[in-house]
């Protein structure tokens, strides 16, 4: 069975542990590398990334966005919404419908 897990700094993630998720809280962008790395070999379909480590790891996101396992979705941290995550949606439904709906 796949899992979800959650990335990122330890006060943006562990509200997420409450509701069965794995939490792999890093304090910098090589340790959540390389957390993501490991997750992505594992039985892991979905991992939620802050957006301030998606922001300085946008070489890794690349690598894993035209794979179907893990999806690697970015979530606003302890420190608010960047808009990435919105923007990677936004195009993510754009190239499924042809059109911009959201």
């Amino acid at each position: 069975m796949y899992k979800i897990a959650v990335v990122g700094d330890r006060d943006s993630v562990l509200g997420f542990q409450a509701l069965g998720l794995s939490v792999f809280p890093t304090d910098t962008a090589e340790q959540a590398r390389q957390t993501i790395t490991q997750l992505a070999k594992e039985e892991y379909a979905i991992l939620y990334l802050t957006e301030q480590l998606g922001e300085q790891l946008t070489d890794l996101l690349a690598r894993y966005e035209s794979q179907v396992t893990p999806a690697i979705i970015l979530i606003p941290g302890k420190e608010g919404p960047l808009g990435i995550g919105m923007k990677n949606i936004t195009s993510a439904v754009e190239r499924a419908v042809g059109a911009d709906i959201l």
